[in-house]
């Protein structure tokens, strides 16, 4: 079992996100949270999940000399990737409308990296969910806007809150990692850590 594995080892979240800090409870992983500040901006000749593998690198490098043995640092990234472009979370209500709507009756991915470093080395992995919306209508979308207030998460929406209930027709690869991890690979990748 992890845990067993995980006894000799300090886990550290680098993640604010309740969804996330949820996720590592769930998988029943003893963990502490430390966060650091970072600008989350990247060279604009990256695409997909180099957004996301860079953004989740940059967020670890943070702690750069403050690990010690035994430590192993969580850090990850989720970008919507819609039409060629990332999006990330909306910065007020009518950003939000015009990214819901430009999602509705299609399809586009989520992608995540999460980022374990130790003291010895960084590890990053990633995964993409393929996520199809049928048609929505304005009325819809502003009101899980004005209820649910979005704005927080990458896309302008959760899939786990009423939007996804209603909206969402399809669905490849792993649910959680559209919540916000892909959480069969943080457990894997902390087996193989641990070993």
């Amino acid at each position: 079992m992890l845990q067993e594995k995980l006894k000799d080892h300090h886990i550290i979240l680098a993640s604010g996100s309740p969804r996330r800090q949820q996720f590592f409870k769930d998988l029943l992983i003893d963990f502490e949270i430390r966060l650091k500040p970072v600008q989350e901006v990247y060279p604009s000749h990256l695409s997909g999940k180099q957004i996301t593998n860079y953004l989740a690198e940059l967020k670890a490098a943070a702690f750069d000399g403050e690990l010690n043995t035994g430590d192993i640092l969580i850090t990850s990234d989720t970008i919507v990737w819609h039409k060629g472009k990332a999006m990330e979370k909306p910065k007020d209500p009518a950003q939000a409308m015009e990214m819901i709507k430009s999602l509705s009756g299609k399809t586009h991915e989520v992608i995540t990296s999460v980022c374990f470093k130790t003291p010895e080395r960084v590890h990053t992995v990633d995964a993409t969910t393929r996520v199809t919306f049928s048609h929505l209508d304005e009325d819809e979308i502003q009101f899980y806007i004005d209820r649910f207030r979005p704005f927080d998460k990458a896309g302008a929406y959760g899939i786990q809150e009423w939007i996804g209930l209603i909206g969402v027709e399809h669905i490849e690869g792993s649910y959680f990692n559209v919540v916000g991890l892909p959480t069969h690979l943080v457990y894997q990748t902390l087996i193989e850590i641990a070993e």
